[in-house]
């Protein structure tokens, strides 16, 4: 796999084994192709940057060569437009995990977000969370257990599900869940999805196992997610993080949605949940919350959660 330097106008062929001389450019990308570097400054702007052009032989990358490339130059923030796609993104996310590197979203700036606008207020909601959230795990774990057993012993495949979905700032995370569908499910997600324009969710979703949806009824697949909450990738209360496949289909300047810590709940899950899935709708949902966030509202939304769990508001 071969590249190009561009630097201070000055444009020169390298091969793969020089990759040490990368060591300083960052990453994005340009006219639909990869560019890859190591990233420097969020704050500042693009052109203030030289790139390192990588163009794959094919329409994916050799992982391996890539792996080792990231490791071999220290990249450990890679920033790229959701241009790249849904399997090119996941992908990039699977080696970076791999190499230690996390993946950012190229977002538009979003300079009106709540740990901005009152960072007092903010850092106590960041302690608040990961307080409740061991204290209910702790509390919870005795159920957690039961429920992994019931899953292992009704259906093949892990007792958690991962998935890449994308966090604070674009920021690419795994959130973890109790799994509910089969083992396979994620490679037939756009057979089922197919022509579907809103949120990809399906009420008779027929990849979800039995038990699955009588967890889903009354979010108890949710409960691993406080593990997200303890390693900082996610707040009690937020917009929800999406999987790729909705995130990537936020269109505009909608996308600043995406550059806000995601919750376990939020407004949209206590006020529509799946009675809302045009993508448009409910990002303005989640707008307002974070233009209006305080404390106090997202205490109202925890207290609203309870019920519309105990009584399966809007899930499947």
């Amino acid at each position: 796999m071969t590249g190009i330097i561009v630097k201070a106008g000055q444009v020169r062929d390298i091969s793969s084994n020089e990759g040490n001389l990368l060591a300083n450019f960052q990453l994005r990308l340009k006219q639909g192709k990869l560019l890859i570097g190591k990233f420097l400054d969020l704050s500042r702007d693009d052109r203030d940057f030289g790139f390192v052009e990588v163009i794959p032989s094919s329409d994916s990358w050799d992982n391996a060569w890539l792996s080792k490339y990231i490791i071999g130059t220290g990249i450990n923030l890679i920033q790229v437009a959701p241009e790249l796609g849904e399997q090119s993104l996941k992908q990039l996310a699977n080696i970076c995990r791999d190499s230690e590197a996390q993946v950012l979203l190229k977002l538009p700036r979003a300079n009106d977000l709540p740990h901005r606008e009152k960072p007092i207020s903010w850092l106590i909601k960041r302690g608040l969370d990961w307080l409740a959230a061991l204290v209910i795990l702790m509390l919870l774990s005795p159920m957690m257990m039961i429920l992994a057993v019931i899953i292992a012993m009704t259906s093949k495949g892990s007792i958690f599900f991962y998935q890449w979905r994308v966090g604070e700032r674009g920021r690419l995370f795994q959130i973890i869940k109790f799994r509910t569908m089969i083992s396979d499910a994620e490679q037939l997600h756009h057979a089922v999805m197919n022509g579907q324009t809103g949120l990809h969710k399906c009420e008779d979703d027929p990849r979800i196992t039995s038990v699955g949806r009588w967890m889903r009824k009354y979010s108890l697949d949710e409960l691993p997610q406080l593990f997200n909450v303890l390693r900082g990738e996610m707040s009690l209360v937020g917009p929800r993080p999406w999987a790729l496949y909705d995130a990537l289909r936020i269109s505009g300047n909608g996308k600043r949605r995406l550059n806000a810590l995601p919750g376990v709940t939020g407004a949209w899950q206590v006020s529509a949940r799946s009675t809302m899935l045009d993508l448009d709708d409910v990002t303005l949902c989640d707008l307002n919350y974070l233009r209006n966030w305080s404390i106090w509202a997202d205490l109202k939304i925890l207290l609203m959660t309870i019920p519309k769990v105990l009584v399966g508001f809007g899930a499947h």
